[in-house]
């Protein structure tokens, strides 16, 4: 009651109301928990062999996924084969500070391009190189 008599008396109102606050941040969560997911989607879908393998470490690394039609993104970029993505491989290896590279490989892929990829990857600074796979049960 002594806000209401304060207000009516023309005096300033100090309280806040915070449910309007709550309302916009519980749908910014909820729009960010929807879209969440979408931005971790790799480029190419690849289907990855499947081996007895350690957990890798979360951080600073750079993802080359291989499709098995020869098609390579490097990151978030599609190039239609290595040689044209070739530049862009070495301009995120020379601004990486760990340089792991990641290698997403498709299971039908062929070898030769894989270690194409490897080899261009080790010539511009990569220092670690990881070949992503599906852990075997």
């Amino acid at each position: 009651m002594a806000i209401e008599t304060a207000a009516e008396e023309g005096d300033i109102v100090s309280g806040i109301n915070v449910t309007p606050l709550v309302d916009v941040c519980l749908v910014l969560v909820i729009i960010f928990m929807v879209t969440a997911p979408l931005l971790s989607n790799p480029p190419i879908k690849v289907d990855l062999p499947t081996a007895h393998t350690q957990e890798g470490h979360d951080g600073d690394k750079i993802t080359v996924t291989l499709a098995k039609d020869g098609k390579v993104a490097i990151e978030q970029r599609v190039f239609p084969d290595i040689n044209s993505g070739a530049d862009s491989l070495k301009a995120h290896i020379a601004n990486s500070e760990t340089k792991i590279i990641v290698i997403r490989a498709d299971q039908d892929a062929l070898n030769g391009w894989l270690t194409d990829i490897m080899a261009r990857a080790k010539a511009d600074g990569a220092l670690n190189m990881t070949i992503a796979t599906l852990q075997k049960k």
